[in-house]
């Protein structure tokens, strides 16, 4: 992975009249070679490899010659045995379908002509894979615009190739490619977090009110403990799961196909079976609690009991496919304090005569209060049964570039 310059030299006592490389460089006498390195940054090979676990597959272009490209690839595990190494000429000779069939087998490209980085990034996307390209240079710029996602270097990176991607590396770094697909994946499992979260607990409410008003022709919320549940223990928990932490194994996954629905993987029917599962414990409450007291009061209050703590409980829950017991029960400070902020109110709620009123609710019983976090409980303990046997744990996808 050396580059090497020939040193030579020649004494003269008088410049000629015209001095170029035609008077000048003859008769000289050989010193010797001088071999260069540009090594690679400390941080890149394990960048690599952390990608490799990614199922991301890391592809070298460059102008240096091919043996240079190989020795400086196989250091950084790009190019691994078995993957194979071509020249700018061997690329040129290929059509676009003999490069469409070999792209995933080659790792390395050498002396590579602009428009040949196109072919490139095109046969990749040919494969169905999302590809990401880097560059710095004026002749980078159609690449870095035909790739799903250009990436400039900020410090070396022209302008036109910075105004051809979608992002600018500021630190010219490999290694913040990487970072920057931990937090995207990040991002996405909070988005997914949040949104099956909003809609299990809302689908729980409609079923609540629509299977009660068809069996009892009553509801078993007043409006204002609605607007409550939804501002309150539907709100603060989604905002605190959008802040959840990455996943230790997050970069052990492999990425999701490029058209993937965010209710894929079974989250859909997950969704389903979980707001029917808040209707039924809540109606089980409202039910109870009104046949024995015969006060549609009482009944309610339970109702928003049950609901409204397994919405705060139901959060810990959608932190992870995995189990809490594994990634720990309190570990996104932020989702403990929203659930603190909504338990304390509505114990808040409870304690104050005038606000019990003001919510058409009353004091209840210390065994029905047992009861409705009992009842509130049960989707977590039915969830954690799910992970433990293995139906939550996400399926991997196909390689990506």
């Amino acid at each position: 992975a050396l580059r090497v310059l020939g040193l030579a030299y020649k004494e003269i006592s008088l410049l000629p009249p015209e001095p170029n490389s035609q008077t000048l460089e003859n008769d000289l006498s050989f010193l010797g070679l001088l071999a260069m390195i540009d090594p690679p940054r400390p941080e890149a090979q394990e960048a690599v490899s952390i990608c490799r676990q990614a199922g991301i597959k890391p592809v070298m272009i460059t102008g240096d010659q091919l043996l240079t490209a190989s020795a400086i690839a196989r250091e950084l595990g790009i190019l691994l045995p078995g993957e194979q190494a071509i020249t700018g000429r061997e690329l040129a000779s290929l059509t676009q379908e003999e490069l469409d069939e070999r792209v995933k087998d080659i790792s390395v490209y050498a002396r590579v002509a602009p428009e040949d980085k196109i072919r490139i990034v095109r046969a990749w996307q040919q494969k169905g894979e999302v590809v990401s390209m880097t560059g710095d240079g004026v002749n980078d710029a159609p690449a870095l615009k035909a790739a799903d996602i250009g990436c400039a270097m900020g410090i070396t990176g022209t302008d036109v190739a910075r105004g051809a991607s979608d992002m600018v590396l500021t630190d010219d770094n490999f290694a913040t490619i990487v970072d920057a697909v931990r937090e995207g994946r990040s991002i996405y499992d909070n988005i997914k977090r949040t949104v099956g979260f909003l809609l299990g607990t809302n689908i729980g409410e409609v079923l609540t009110v629509f299977m009660a008003m068809i069996f009892w022709q009553v509801s078993p919320f007043l409006a204002v403990q609605l607007l409550w549940i939804n501002l309150i223990t539907d709100s603060l928990p989604a905002v605190a799961l959008g802040l959840e932490p990455g996943a230790d194994d997050i970069m052990e996954r492999k990425p999701r196909p490029r058209n993937e629905s965010i209710f894929a993987q079974g989250m859909g029917w997950r969704i389903l079976r979980l707001g029917a599962l808040f209707a039924l414990i809540t109606l089980s409450g409202f039910f109870l609690v009104w046949q024995d007291s015969g006060d549609i009061k009482a009944g309610r209050t339970m109702a928003f009991l049950v609901l409204a703590l397994s919405q705060i409980f139901h959060a810990f829950n959608m932190r992870s496919d995995h189990s809490l017991f594994t990634i720990g029960f309190f570990t996104n400070k932020y989702l403990n304090r929203a659930a603190l902020i909504s338990i304390s109110l509505i114990i808040l709620i409870l304690s104050i005569p005038s606000a019990t009123a003001a919510f058409g609710m009353v004091r209840l019983s210390a065994g029905w209060y047992l009861l409705a976090v009992g009842l509130a409980l049960l989707p977590v303990v039915l969830m954690e049964l799910a992970k433990a046997l293995g139906s939550l744990k996400p399926q991997n996808a196909g390689q990506g570039l």
